[in-house]
């Protein structure tokens, strides 16, 4: 087994290196995020995901900075991603969006820009803007999340750049293997986000015997299965017990019939999923465009 940790990295397509495991905030509160980012960074982590849709920058901008204090580290040290948020796709408003994440977060450049879902009519504009943003410095690398085949293949088709990672949901009851074949011929790295899957997936009983067989948790073995099929994992949480076991997976190895195993899980089975979205839908209608939680109220927000 090659030695690996959280400081191991993954070549993007760009040549940009990426951490292989990250620290996810989705559904965090700043207060929350502040505090898991911080010990996170503390506690090995070189990775953090964010996205203005989570409400959160603020929080996780706080976080970097009493990590980076307390840890001795540098901003270069870490790899710090966040989104375009739906309300902001578009050329110029795209541009101008940039400057309140770095507002936020405090950082004066974004290592990983991700336009958040493939907003029809927009999602092509708002690529260019990213286009722009990469070439001014602004962003080391841009990518997509939440993007099938088919507008993967649109955005190439119109990309001067093509995108370093798409990030989709990702976990053994839900593999994308058609999204999976499509970006590596494309050179496009995948990344998981909800690589745990919610409680079907940590309850299931082919997975905890696996995790017998190596006495970890089967969080860990999903986790550990991530690093092996070569995806790029960012598993949330805000309990620091829990972001250190999540980390603690670098001591053990799958076999290849293990691996198999988890790979014959899979049902293209989503857990979480957002109602009101549509693949298809020329004027963004019905797509949310508000922020998930607020720092204190949507006044103070950009403050």
């Amino acid at each position: 087994m090659s030695e690996q940790n959280l400081a191991t990295t993954e070549h993007l397509n760009n040549g940009v290196e990426m951490p292989r495991l990250g620290l996810g905030v989705w559904k965090t509160d700043n207060a929350s995020a502040k505090q898991s980012v911080s010990e996170a960074i503390q506690h090995g982590y070189r990775m953090i995901d964010t996205a203005k849709q989570y409400g959160n920058e603020t929080g996780v901008g706080e976080g970097i900075r009493e990590g980076l204090e307390k840890s001795g580290l540098n901003r270069k040290d870490l790899f710090v991603t966040t989104k375009v948020f739906n309300g902001d796709q578009g050329y110029q408003s795209t541009l101008d969006a940039i400057n309140g994440s770095l507002k936020r977060l405090q950082l004066t450049y974004i290592d990983l820009l991700l336009i958040r879902w493939p907003v029809d009519g927009k999602y092509i504009d708002t690529w260019k803007a990213m286009e722009q943003l990469y070439r001014q410095g602004k962003v080391r690398a841009i990518g997509i999340s939440n993007f099938d085949v088919e507008h993967m293949q649109n955005l190439l088709d119109h990309a001067d750049i093509t995108p370093v990672v798409n990030q989709m949901e990702f976990h053994p009851l839900q593999q994308q293997k058609d999204v999976l074949k499509f970006a590596q011929h494309a050179g496009i790295q995948i990344e998981a986000w909800s690589p745990l899957g919610g409680g079907e997936v940590l309850d299931n009983p082919t997975l905890q015997k696996i995790a017998d067989a190596h006495n970890k948790s089967v969080a860990q073995v999903i986790i550990r299965w991530d690093l092996q099929r070569n995806i790029i994992t960012i598993p949330k949480s805000s309990h620091l017990e829990r972001i250190q076991q999540n980390a603690d997976v670098f001591d053990f190895e799958l076999t290849d019939a293990e691996v198999e195993t988890v790979n014959n899980l899979d049902e293209g089975k989503s857990s979480l999923w957002y109602d009101d979205f549509a693949w298809h839908n020329m004027q963004g209608e019905g797509i949310p465009d508000t922020v998930d939680t607020w720092y204190d109220s949507p006044e103070d927000y950009d403050k």
